[in-house]
Order: structure tokens, then sequence, then C-alpha cells
């Protein structure tokens, strides 16, 4: 759900498209444009947020944008987007995605990259999209971060900044950065956080408004689909798993993915049992040791690094997890 700071209200309005209470604030999400960003990339992050906003009829977010050079921003096509704040009345924000392409290596605006490091600092998410995370990156907001960026910027990336986690994903959602290629992908990494804050069954209607109805994993298309990698075919096994993919570094708890999957926990359990023939948790701390060796074989994250990136409170735990699963240490499989 929405973690920003609730409203000063002592009778909470009722959300009429969630039918649920609502005693917190609209979500603040602020877009920063660099010129030549593409317009499509920006749409499909920017039109999910306005649909949820109208189909919820009371606003679940609050959308604003920042433009590097001030006023506005042009358009890879020559559109223009005004900017509704600057970076000196800025308030406090929830998240801010930084959308660019062109060339995003060449990015040099000391003052954007201080308030970036600012906002971080004062914990509001980052998120980058198409050519943005090379910006976050640049910036040092993606050290120990798991991340994704649009192939034609990869290599470049690679090249300058070799111990970067980067995915061949269509997104990635790690603790408080999101992460996206571009193009339409958006609409997914949105279906997943409106998913997250407010249900799939909303975040259904809000990608059926658009005709989305073939939702992606994260990881696609590089990988093949959630069904055929865990041969399941059950819609709410599927969210579950999908979200627990999404949720490494920061593990949800069994009512929160009863809640995303939209049942109880013991029917989701009962789903578990019977197609992935074990429990709920034991599959989700399996996916991320898994996720665990690989950062020891393919990063020079420490094994303190990695345990907090794959959601272990202590590089104790993680170790303990780690050689009851794969029968040996971290630090050995590594050697």
């Amino acid at each position: 759900m929405d973690t920003s700071e609730p409203r000063n209200r002592s009778i909470p309005t009722v959300s009429k498209a969630l039918g649920q209470p609502l005693d917190q604030p609209p979500r603040r999400i602020a877009f920063l444009l660099v010129d030549g960003f593409a317009l499509m990339s920006y749409s499909s992050a920017v039109e999910p947020l306005r649909a949820a906003n109208l189909l919820n009829l009371d606003p679940l977010y609050e959308i604003h944008h920042l433009a590097v050079r001030g006023t506005h921003a042009v358009s890879s096509s020559g559109a223009e987007i005004r900017a509704s704040l600057t970076f000196d009345d800025v308030e406090k924000l929830d998240d801010i995605f930084v959308v660019a392409g062109g060339d995003p290596m060449s990015f040099e605006d000391a003052k954007v990259v201080r308030w970036l490091r600012k906002c971080s600092a004062q914990g509001v998410r980052l998120g980058g999209i198409s050519g943005g995370p090379v910006i976050l990156a640049l910036a040092g907001l993606m050290a120990g971060r798991r991340m994704t960026i649009h192939w034609e910027h990869a290599e470049a990336l690679i090249e300058v900044a070799p111990d970067l986690l980067i995915e061949r994903s269509l997104y990635v959602i790690d603790r408080d950065r999101l992460t996206c290629a571009g193009g339409i992908a958006p609409l997914d990494m949105m279906h997943a956080l409106i998913t997250e804050q407010h249900g799939e069954k909303f975040a259904r209607r809000v990608s059926d408004w658009f005709m989305h109805t073939d939702i992606r994993p994260s990881g696609g298309p590089q990988r093949s689909g959630l069904c055929e990698r865990y041969g399941v075919t059950s819609v709410p096994l599927l969210i579950a798993i999908e979200a627990m993919e999404n949720h490494i570094a920061d593990p949800l708890d069994l009512n929160q993915l009863a809640r995303v999957a939209n049942l109880s926990k013991r029917q989701l359990q009962r789903l578990f049992d019977k197609q992935i023939g074990s429990s709920m948790m034991a599959f989700y701390r399996g996916l991320r040791l898994e996720k665990a060796r690989n950062l020891l074989t393919q990063s020079p994250l420490s094994l303190t690094e990695i345990a907090l990136a794959t959601g272990f409170s202590s590089s104790s735990h993680f170790s303990n997890a780690f050689h009851e699963k794969f029968g040996e240490p971290p630090s050995r499989m590594r050697a």
C-alpha cells in the first residue's frame, strides 16, 4: 500500500472503485524529463497512473513534471511537456522517474545530480526509464542495486561502469530503485506497481483500459514465461510468483502476497502445495537464494552486500540459508 504520510483527518474517505478506506493522500510522483526523451516510454509510464485516478474516481496518484531546462522538456519527436514544478519548490515526493533518451551517457548537469542524490538521502524512491537508468548510474545511485536499461545503452554503460548489476530485463524493482528498458515496458512495470499498492484486480482494470491484456513479467522477453519456467497455470499463483521476483531484496510477507494475489493466505498456500510442491515462503526463499548464487558468480559484491540485495537480515543468516540449500557456504562457492 501507499507509504506516504496520512492525511490529518478524523473520518477517512472511501475509494469508490476499490471499496476500501483511503486515509492516505495520493502518492506524489514526479517525472524528470530530459530533452530527447522518447514520448512512447514516457506515455507508457504516466498514462497508467492517470487511468488509475480516472477509474478509481478518488485520486490515487498526484503527478508532477520537472524539466532539466526549467520550464519545459522536448521529446525526440518534438512534443513539449511543461514543467509543473521546479527544483527549488519541490515538496516531499514519494517517487521520481528520470526519463531520458538520445545520448544519456553525455548527460552533465551537476545541479540535477546533486538534487537526485539529496532526494535519495531523504528516502525518495528513484526510478529510471529508457536512458534514465544511465543518469542514475552515473550519479552513483545504482551501486549495489540490480538494474536494467534499454539495450542500445547497455554496452556503453557496462564499458564505463563494469561493476553495475545490469540485467537484460523489461524492468527491475530492487528496494528503492526501479529501472525500466523503455518502449512499452513501463506499462508492465506500472502494472506491477499498481498491483503492489492497490491489488491485482484493480491493476488488471487499468491494463485492460489500454487493451494491454498480455502482462509481461519483469524478466521477459529474454526469459521464458512464468508458466513455462514453473509449470503452473493458476493466475493467482503466477501473480504471487511475479510479486516475489519483483521483491527479492525487500521480501513481502504472507499477508502482502495474499493481498496481491487476491486470495486468503490459506488458499494461496494450498495452491503452492498443490502445484509447486513446496510451502510458499520456502519457495520464495529459494528464489532469493538462486539470485544470491548468480550474484556470487557474476558480480564483485561482498557477501554482506549480496545478503542485503537478496533480503537477508545478516551475513550469518544468509550463509546458513545458502549452505542449507546448496551444500556449501557462499564463501567457498565464490572461491
